[in-house]
């Protein structure tokens, strides 16, 4: 039998904690960001963190703490409390970082309940027209039996262009010479000069495409881009199986509370689906993707396992 007083306890503790859950948030909120200011993953962070704020009438704050490949960041965050009031948004490199770091002051798997996949971002086989290959074929072959090693650019080790890259190699058989650089634009500056082969970039670069100073072999997704009907994916182009793709999406700390949790996923579902996303998207040659936490955890360690294989192969190692 419950006595009284311990069942007012109680009721009054239910109905104390259910308004400070109903009534999240009730204090801005920080969105830590772990890439400077200006590129992709700060764009879209902030098209996020302004939806948020504008539909909660409360402040969400991007915050940038770049370095390390997102580590710095990350490392925030974990070490945040699970309440709901320190998020990070993250790139593929999340998920990649296990495998080229030997340790992590943080654990991938434990120490973050991922929230919802933002977008994904296509990239293609770019080489430069000096290259004598006409189809992703012809450029397998010359890397086989070649008179000297491919090389391809990457805005840095472990970057989406370097992963993509070095999984291309590894699935077609081919070895070719990585060459990484402090961002992409200048590793791509340097296919358009010549002193790289190639690079498999998102495909921000249509304009260089149009002028004859690259030429485009074939795209990373799973299926050929509407933007592109013509150009084949890497995977019937000759490479099956073959997929990479950049991508964003927002995770926090883990322990989040449940109804907190459902609440920021809902309104960052609601974020991919604004305009200002959709512009944002269209701008970089994205897609909205959007879903649960759940399908965003199954994402996250299935994109762990499809490099796995080469960045061992590879020996590829950010230590």
């Amino acid at each position: 039998m419950i006595r009284p007083r311990a069942a007012l306890a109680f009721l009054l503790g239910a109905l104390l904690a259910a308004p400070a859950l109903a009534q999240y948030p009730d204090r801005p909120v920080r969105m830590l960001i772990p890439f400077v200011a200006g590129g992709t993953t700060d764009v879209l962070a902030r098209v996020v963190s302004q939806q948020m704020s504008d539909d909660w009438h409360q402040q969400v704050v991007p915050d940038n703490h770049p370095g390390a490949n997102g580590i710095i960041a990350a490392e925030m965050a974990a070490k945040s409390p699970g309440d709901g009031y320190t998020l990070l948004f993250v790139a593929m490199g999340h998920a990649v970082n296990p495998l080229m770091y030997k340790k992590l002051p943080y654990d991938t798997q434990k120490d973050f309940t991922p929230i919802c996949l933002v977008a994904t971002f296509a990239q293609m086989v770019l080489i430069n027209p000096a290259v004598p290959a006409n189809n992703l074929k012809a450029l397998i072959a010359l890397a086989k039996h070649g008179p000297k090693p491919l090389s391809y650019a990457s805005g840095g080790i472990g970057s989406s262009q370097h992963l993509a890259g070095a999984l291309l190699a590894y699935m077609a058989g081919i070895k070719m010479d990585h060459v990484p650089y402090k961002g992409g634009s200048p590793g791509l500056m340097d296919v358009i000069a010549g002193n790289v082969d190639l690079m498999v970039s998102q495909p921000t670069s249509t304009a260089f495409i149009t002028a004859g100073k690259l030429k485009a072999l074939a795209i990373s997704s799973p299926r050929r881009s509407p933007g592109n009907p013509d150009l084949p994916t890497v995977a019937e182009a000759g490479v099956p199986g073959y997929q990479s793709l950049a991508w964003y999406g927002l995770v926090g700390p883990k322990n989040m509370p449940p109804e907190v949790l459902k609440k920021i996923s809902e309104e960052t579902m609601r974020a991919t689906r604004s305009k200002a996303m959709q512009d944002a998207l269209v701008a970089q040659g994205g897609e909205p993707v959007g879903g649960s936490p759940a399908e965003f955890a199954a994402f996250i360690k299935a994109e762990t396992n499809r490099y796995a294989k080469v960045v061992k192969e590879a020996g590829i190692s950010a230590d």
